[in-house]
């Protein structure tokens, strides 16, 4: 008797405990609170020059301080924000962009993907409800998908192909 109440008294102890990496990649989530990630910071008001010359309000359009992510990372790299076209890709890049479409390019693409993703991990988790210790899920259910990328860097370098340095491998 006395063993199994240390026994269950170090089980629940070890319980207690967060393994930060497991949580990062968790999958699902717990609460009902906001999602941190879909708050975007607005650019700061600006006073204009002079009030009697404000542009006429167009609604539903955009303003100045709204965050345009794609644009700005452009203009910060030394780019042209104005050269970026409605599918994000510079005019610069149009050839490219023809010919990674030339099989076509279905419209619904990110839908499609989203829903194959939900229903792939919806049959990983079937029976993964009860476990006895904590799981990195993200790993576990992605892992056949994984590359593995010692084996691979191998694989190029022995095609003859360059490849850049790697980091020693740990295993």
């Amino acid at each position: 008797m006395r063993r199994a109440v240390i026994l269950l008294s170090l089980l629940a102890l070890a319980a207690c405990g967060k393994d930060r990496d497991i949580t990062l990649k968790d999958i699902r989530t717990f609460s009902g609170g906001p999602d941190e990630f879909l708050v975007l910071p607005s650019k700061p008001l600006e006073q204009p020059k002079s009030f009697a010359e404000l542009p006429a309000p167009t609604p539903g359009g955009t303003n100045l301080t709204d965050v345009n992510p794609r644009g700005d990372a452009v203009a910060a790299l030394g780019g042209r924000a104005s050269a970026l076209e409605s599918n994000g890709a510079s005019s610069a890049d149009a050839a490219l962009v023809n010919y990674a479409s030339r099989n076509g390019v279905p419209a619904d693409i990110r839908a499609t993907l989203a829903s194959e993703d939900e229903d792939f991990r919806r049959a990983k988790s079937r029976f993964t409800k009860i476990r006895l210790v904590r799981v990195d899920r993200y790993n576990e259910a992605y892992r056949r998908q994984a590359l593995s990328p010692y084996p691979e860097l191998e694989r190029w370098r022995n095609a003859g192909l360059p490849t850049p340095s790697a980091p020693p491998s740990t295993r």
